[in-house]
């Protein structure tokens, strides 16, 4: 799970750039990057660290040009380093000519590298969105167009992709077949075109006009205009639907986006309301939200019950997300740094904690531990997501089975080992019914139903 930016026709285009990243900051804290053309040259600018660390106003005034994208990375595919921070360059004999940043994960990644290998194909890092540039640029020096040649890329790389692509005078848009991970764009009042892995950085920009880029879409900006190619998804696919991540709607998105045709705080009220359904004689004095990304849960689970939300746990806002973090030891830190308790407030109270997944269940542990520890009766914990007993490999950091806690204990030992009084998860069912098209959703990461094959031992 990472964030990208794409922004055309702006004189300020890595200003906006810079502004939508920040906007997107929750997708990926540990690296960021940007690269800007002035029509001549592509310049790049890339480090670890946050947005407003590496993009000072010094900094956005040496990348000028008006055309634009930018990367926030969360690493998944290739180690936490600079060389695999993004947006990746491509020199060419006149200069840096193509640029590429791209959020998701590839299936055959190590299949297709070793391919191009052979083909003398050099790679700078272990990072897909390199893998997606160069197969790019080979199949255009073999003679192909851009489009044909991001054609041929969906048809032989399996996996999740939105990205942007970048040459010296050109912005292309392109999205895996089954639209995976949020890709969405539009245009500002004065005709700037800003691309997005959410909408919320839409609206920082005030972007209107709005729409996803379809699957297996490519989108084409130039000086002449915006031309949108709508690749028949057939052609690529085999399951004839979308499959978008259903965990962009319970934990990774900010409640303010709006992607695969919800309102992402809409659809986590719904899954509060359905988890609160089978508790109605639970009587707790109050709902209490870890927070940020189970506040809307909360919501709903307390509208429902008819019980006040209280919002008992403060989090220290400058700590990063702890699920992504990319070492356990990290996390185990974060959290002890991230949550406080408001003092005096659990003090013989009887509670329902909402999470929205547990997944290693080394957080949830220290936060019950926390709430006890200042005097809470009762804990019942309550999950806005089923079981996690399988990896992801479309972008989410859970490479193994082994580290996920589903796999590791029975559910009363988890609740046991929690110190909670209850824990209850959503149901499958119930989660479906929370959106509108349950199967354009996937869902892999509970029931192991994966729409592309995942990685076997020569893939991972």
């Amino acid at each position: 799970m990472c964030g990208i930016l794409g922004v055309f026709g702006s004189p300020e285009a890595a200003r906006m750039a810079a502004l939508g990243m920040f906007a997107e900051q929750h997708r990926g804290q540990e690296s960021c990057g940007m690269a800007v053309s002035d029509g001549r040259v592509i310049r790049l600018r890339k480090k670890m660290g946050l947005v407003k660390e590496v993009f000072s106003d010094e900094a956005l005034a040496e990348l000028p040009g008006s055309l634009a994208i930018g990367h926030v990375r969360y690493p998944t595919k290739g180690s936490a380093t600079a060389w695999n921070s993004q947006p990746h360059l491509l020199e060419t004999l006149s200069g840096p000519g193509f640029a590429l940043a791209s959020n998701g994960d590839l299936v055959n990644y190590s299949s297709v590298r070793a391919k191009l290998e052979a083909q003398n194909v050099y790679f700078n890092s272990d990072n897909d969105g390199e893998l997606l540039l160069r197969y790019i640029a080979l199949q255009m020096q073999e003679g192909h167009e851009i489009i044909d040649a991001i054609r041929s890329l969906m048809r032989e790389i399996k996996g999740a992709y939105s990205s942007v692509f970048a040459t010296r005078d050109e912005l292309y848009m392109f999205r895996d077949p089954l639209s995976i991970r949020p890709m969405t764009w539009g245009k500002t009042a004065s005709g700037v075109v800003v691309v997005a892995s959410e909408s919320c950085a839409l609206d920082t920009l005030d972007v209107q006009e709005r729409q996803e880029v379809p699957a297996a879409g490519i989108i084409r900006v130039n000086s002449k205009g915006i031309t949108i190619i709508e690749n028949d998804p057939d052609l690529y696919r085999n399951i004839g639907s979308d499959r978008h991540c259903i965990f962009e709607h319970i934990y990774f998105s900010r409640p303010d986006s709006h992607h695969f045709g919800e309102d992402v705080f809409a659809v986590r009220q719904k899954i509060g309301a359905l988890l609160a359904a089978d508790d109605a004689g639970l009587d707790p004095d109050c709902i209490v939200p870890v927070p940020d990304s189970s506040n809307f849960i909360g919501l709903g689970y307390a509208a429902r019950m008819g019980v006040p939300l209280s919002l008992g746990l403060i989090r220290n806002h400058y700590i990063g997300r702890t699920f992504i973090k990319p070492e356990q030891t990290i996390r185990d830190e974060s959290v002890r740094q991230k949550f406080n308790v408001l003092p005096h407030f659990f003090e013989g109270k009887k509670i329902v904690l909402i999470d929205d997944s547990i997944v290693r269940g080394t957080t949830i542990r220290k936060i019950v531990k926390l709430i006890k520890a200042a005097g809470a009766s009762e804990i019942h914990l309550r999950i806005g997501s089923p079981q996690v007993f399988h990896p992801c490999y479309y972008g989410i950091d859970t490479p193994s089975t082994a580290e996920l806690v589903a796999n590791r204990y029975p559910l009363e030992e988890i609740r046991s080992r929690t110190e909670v009084d209850s824990l209850k998860h959503i149901s499958m069912a119930d989660l479906r019914n929370a959106v509108q098209n349950p199967e354009s959703y996937c869902y892999a990461c509970f029931n192991g139903d994966y729409p592309l094959p995942p990685k076997t031992g020569s893939e991972a």
